[in-house]
């Protein structure tokens, strides 16, 4: 009997030994999870908030062009304010550590833009789907500016490519009511650089307009299909314009990975009321000449009904669109 008892408490200090770190900060009280990153979101001209799963304090900021904070609030939420408005819709780069109360750490690096609560009413106004290599007429959005206003941070999805994170994001620019900006998916040539400025003409792509704002995206790869979906989202995620298009009725023909895609941008797009799933544009018939176009001489409405396609050789982005339909 002496020899079980006596033995009795070697085992239990040999159990204890043995506990992971973890079961040890448990068993003491020690919050052993570390802060959780989840967003950062800038929610006005002054003021960043980074938002973490529980608590912490800030250790140390720095930004990416050099910023210095004028005040910092603590908790879930870390806001960060500014003595001064940053330009609208700049990249910035945070560098964050934090800490809870418990010591746990956390660093993270994010990129983020500035908010920006002058974005116009920008709406969808020609596509191309279609690539030839032979005269450096590449695949494009074209967009039309129904008002003034800054581009930065304005995000363009594209549902072939991402149902959740954005395919291209705008850099600040300043635009006027009636301005087209032309997004080109594809950069083959020299010269091609985004007019973000006054000088219209930068520019130095085969079919840079001097009188539109043009967008490169670098690369040579197909981006750009006509089964898909496409929208525009400010900073709080509410849709600017949208467009659902269909390379036939009832997706007959289309590949099950394109279906798929058009399936899920229908619902997304459904739900928050941007566009009815039942209505899609039929793109078959467009071409790299004959391009997917919205009826400029009718109010925007994002019905089907208020697309076509043009005539051969009437494609034209970074212009009025050519009235001459395809038969």
């Amino acid at each position: 009997m002496k020899r079980n008892f006596l033995l009795f408490p070697f085992i239990a200090l040999l159990a204890f030994s043995c506990s992971t770190d973890r079961g040890i900060q448990q068993i003491l009280g020690i919050n052993a999870e570390a802060p959780v990153f989840l967003e950062c979101q800038p929610v006005s001209s002054t003021e960043i908030v980074f938002r973490f799963s529980h608590p912490v304090r800030l250790v140390s900021l720095n930004m990416d062009p050099a910023l210095k904070a004028a005040g910092v609030e603590e908790g879930n939420e870390v806001k960060i304010s500014f003595d001064r408005p940053l330009e609208e819709g700049k990249r910035f780069t945070a560098d964050i550590l934090v800490e809870d109360t418990d010591r746990n750490s956390l660093n993270v690096i994010v990129p983020f833009r500035a908010r920006n609560d002058r974005m116009p009413l920008l709406v969808f106004n020609e596509l191309r789907f279609d690539n030839s290599s032979s005269n450096h007429k590449v695949e494009f959005v074209e967009f039309k500016a129904l008002e003034d206003g800054n581009l930065g941070a304005m995000r363009l999805f594209v549902a072939h490519q991402s149902l959740t994170g954005p395919f291209y994001e705008f850099p600040p620019a300043e635009v006027k009511a009636g301005e087209y900006i032309v997004l080109h998916t594809r950069t083959v040539e020299e010269g091609c650089v985004d007019e973000t400025g006054q000088d219209l003409g930068l520019s130095k792509g085969v079919e840079a307009e001097k009188t539109a704002r043009d967008f490169w995206i670098p690369g040579n790869k197909k981006l750009l299909h006509n089964t898909n979906g496409l929208w525009l989202l400010d900073q709080d995620d509410r849709i600017i314009d949208a467009l659902l298009l269909s390379e036939a009725p009832e997706l007959a023909g289309v590949s099950a990975a394109l279906t798929k895609t058009f399936y899920a941008a229908a619902e997304f797009l459904g739900k928050n009321n941007a566009w009815d799933p039942d209505d899609a544009v039929i793109t078959r018939g467009t071409t790299n000449t004959r391009t997917l176009c919205r009826d400029e001489t009718i109010p925007h409405e994002r019905k089907a009904i208020n697309w076509y396609i043009t005539a051969t050789s009437c494609a034209t982005p970074g212009k009025i669109n050519n009235t001459k339909r395809n038969n």
